[in-house]
Order: C-alpha cells, then sequence, then structure tokens
C-alpha cells in the first residue's frame, strides 16, 4: 500500500480536479508527481478522535486488482472537505456538484458526534450497565475498566435526539463501518495452505487475512469474466479479464452461498433506478443458479 502521511512520509500538495487526485512536491510547484483516477475507486474513513489522526483510505481501481492508498489530513475539517470531495469523485461528481456542501456538513456532525463528551449526562452509579448489551467482546475486553464511563459519555452525545435521528445517525454510523456491506467467508485459496477470508461486497470481492481482516486483494466485478463451480470438488473459480483465474474452496458456507451472492450483486447491478422496470427472473436465475 502506497502511503501519504504528515509524519512519516514527505509531505505533498494534493489538488482534487477533474475526478483526479494530483500530487505536486508544494503548493507553487508547477510539477505534477503523479496522478490518481477517483472515479471508480472505494473511499474508507479512519478517524481517531482521541488520537487526532485524520486518515481515509482510497482503493483504486488498477490493472492488479485494486491498489491501496492512505492519505492524512492535518485536522477535521481539512478532512471532511477531502472525504466529501472523494465520495462524490467516486461517484463520478465534481466539487461542482451541489451536494458537497452537505456531504461536508454531514461528515462534520457524524464526527461530533463521535467526539467524547465532557461529562456524563447520567451518574454512572445511578444506573446498572452490562457492556456486553451494547460492546462486542473483542473490544470489551480491551478497554473493560473504561468502557461504562465511554458508553455514558456517547450517550450524552445522542440524549437530546428524537426517535427518527437517533436512527438515522445509528444507520450512518454503521454504513460508515470499514467492513460495512461486506459478507465474509473462511475459504482456502488454491495452492495455500493457510485459510483466509473471502469478502463479497456489492461490487467486488476481497481476499483478506483470517487474523486480522487486511486486505491483501480486491477484485472488482467489472473486471469479472465468469465464476463456475466445481460442484463435484467444490471448488470456485472467478476469471477475470487478464486471464488470471482465482480458485477457492469455501470452508464457512457451502460453495453455492458465494455463488449466489456475487450473481446476485451482478443482478442488481444491471438493473436501471426505473420503478416500472419488469423483473427479469430468468437472468436473475441464470446469475445466481447452478445448484444441483
Amino acid at each position: 500500500p502506497k502511503r501519504f502521511t504528515l509524519k512519516s512520509y514527505k509531505r505533498m500538495y494534493f489538488v482534487c480536479k477533474n475526478l483526479y487526485l494530483l500530487a505536486y512536491k508544494s503548493k507553487d510547484s508547477g510539477e505534477l508527481l503523479f496522478s490518481v483516477p477517483l472515479k471508480g475507486c472505494e473511499v474508507t474513513p479512519m478517524v481517531n478522535l482521541s488520537a487526532g489522526r485524520y486518515e481515509l483510505k482510497l482503493e483504486v481501481p488498477s490493472a492488479e486488482g485494486m491498489s491501496d492508498m492512505y492519505l492524512r489530513f492535518n485536522g477535521e475539517q481539512q478532512y471532511a472537505n477531502w472525504l466529501a470531495a472523494s465520495r462524490l469523485a467516486a461517484k463520478g461528481k465534481t466539487l461542482a456538484d451541489s451536494s458537497f456542501e452537505m456531504e461536508v456538513n454531514n461528515i462534520k456532525a457524524f464526527l461530533s458526534m463521535q467526539s467524547p463528551a465532557s461529562a456524563p449526562a447520567i451518574n454512572p452509579a445511578s444506573i446498572e450497565i452490562n457492556p456486553d448489551d451494547y460492546v462486542a467482546p473483542r473490544f470489551s475486553r480491551k478497554i473493560k475498566a473504561k468502557l461504562r464511563q465511554k458508553i455514558l459519555e456517547s450517550h450524552a452525545n445522542v440524549k437530546d435526539l428524537n426517535l427518527l435521528e437517533a436512527k438515522m445517525n445509528f444507520i450512518r454510523a454503521w454504513q460508515s463501518l470499514p467492513e460495512y456491506g461486506v459478507s465474509l467467508f473462511v475459504v482456502r485459496f488454491h495452492g495455500e495452505k493457510k485459510d483466509e477470508l473471502l469478502g463479497v461486497a456489492s461490487n467486488r470481492v476481497m481476499r483478506m487475512n483470517l487474523q486480522t481482516g487486511d486486505h491483501i486483494k480486491t477484485w472488482r466485478y467489472s473486471t469479472m469474466k465468469a465464476w463456475n463451480v466445481n460442484w463435484e470438488t467444490r471448488h470456485m473459480m472467478i476469471q477475470f479479464e487478464d486471464d488470471r483465474n482465482v480458485i477457492f474452496q469455501c470452508l464457512s458456507a457451502d460453495c453455492k452461498v458465494i455463488h449466489e451472492f456475487i450473481g446476485g450483486y451482478i443482478f442488481l447491478s444491471m438493473r436501471s433506478k426505473d420503478s416500472n422496470q419488469q423483473l427479469n427472473e430468468e437472468l436473475f436465475h441464470k446469475l445466481t443458479g447452478g445448484w444441483v
């Protein structure tokens, strides 16, 4: 992965223009160091408010699949502007789009909700809280001593919201998680001895480390030519445009499940936004079928 930060690496001056990320040595330098197309990229926020760290991860389509790029920013405002610009550019929209300011404001509102309150709105001694009801075990084990206090501080940020606003904030927080919309399967790739994760999303599949969840390789559906299942060996093969075949065995589910996930997502991507569009059942079964 390429990392561009303000501390560990050389500082650069970036410009977002015409759906491209342009890198220069400095603001006054006219020499373009490199450019990155943002249209079609995946944008993932990576924020640590307690550490004052504002980063985002860009997964950029390339001939090898997807290449990762990390950007770090000076502060909240710069981060909000760049995250909004990257999200719009990924959808093929420029900074002139009318939704840019709204996107920036939504990002800043979400950050303020994540910031710890100065003090809990409820006395911790006056209420019984079971942290396991709110936090996954893998997190509660790390910060168990401070967990009750953190839950009450987070509550102070949302206590004045009505029911609808609370639900919408919860949905936005859920959607901002790095692995939102990704279904995970334990697999073993052909020729490998260790189990790994396969993440299946609405527009891509990802090879991931089983222990850490780190992305090893990403392939977009737009580069996929075919996907097939060998029902005798229970292996699945995905063929890409460069005639590269990815073969794996699914260990946590039947291979037909991954087959159906990929076919279903590709079917949805082919549908238009027209509400009167007729459902093409034959195409749906052709893309998701194959189970005998």
